[in-house]
């Protein structure tokens, strides 16, 4: 089954050249035989990071990727942005990635990460950094293409 990604890094901090988390993401969305569809920097800004999570549902995107801005600092807003233009929540995933993030580290409670669904898009707030994003994209991504089939109306 072929599922479509968006990744959307947020930071103020980075350029789409130094996005290496979100690099990393679009090589591992390739391994599993999905399409990329696109990969964008935007600042931590709540309406940026809501428009560019709403163009790439419009895009197409099954799944869109954020990176960064779910952790505590006043410039982390990604949670926020995605919970403004998405209309269910999906706690199991991000429950998933901090339980498993918890096994490497403590500072894994800290984060305040969600998915969420945006009409038949499912939005999913990974952490910023390459190592934490990836770990997080590997615990959770078997269930995507299930995730994607649910959203389209196919049955358990």
């Amino acid at each position: 089954m072929d599922v479509r990604f968006a990744i959307v890094t947020c930071s103020s901090t980075r350029s789409y050249e130094e996005d290496t988390a979100g690099a990393a993401l679009e090589e591992r969305i390739r391994a599993n035989g999905w399409t990329p569809l696109g990969r964008v920097v935007v600042p931590d800004d709540r309406a940026r990071i809501g428009d560019a999570i709403i163009e790439a549902a419009a895009e197409g995107a099954d799944i869109v990727l954020t990176c960064g801005g779910s952790g505590l600092s006043q410039a982390d807003v990604t949670p926020e942005a995605t919970a403004d233009v998405c209309e269910r929540n999906v706690p199991g995933i991000a429950e998933a990635m901090r339980a498993t993030s918890l096994k490497v580290t403590g500072r894994a409670m800290l984060s305040r990460a969600v998915c969420m669904q945006r009409g038949s898009t499912l939005v999913v707030n990974l952490p910023g950094s390459l190592k934490a994003a990836t770990e997080c994209f590997d615990a959770v991504y078997e269930q995507f293409e299930h995730a994607v089939q649910m959203t389209a109306g196919g049955g358990h």
